[in-house]
């Protein structure tokens, strides 16, 4: 299983796919806001979110997983 991590820590603003959405690489799929600053989360890999690991206002860090993908 694929997987799409936070690459800083911060809160999650907004999730832009959910369950069953298919993802490109490079795709944005979540905004997180870090030092009142929001960035998007882009895919790394392809595939179709198997599972929506964090929902809008939880805090992640750096690392944690965001989404599973197929």
């Amino acid at each position: 299983m694929k997987k799409i991590v936070s690459m800083m820590a911060g809160v999650v603003v907004e999730v832009l796919v959910k369950k069953d959405d298919a993802v490109t690489e490079g795709m944005d799929v979540a905004i997180l806001e870090s030092m009142k600053m929001q960035l998007p989360v882009a895919s790394e890999v392809a595939g179709t979110v198997a599972e929506v690991k964090v929902a809008v206002s939880d805090f992640v860090n750096e690392g944690d997983v965001l989404f599973e993908l197929n």
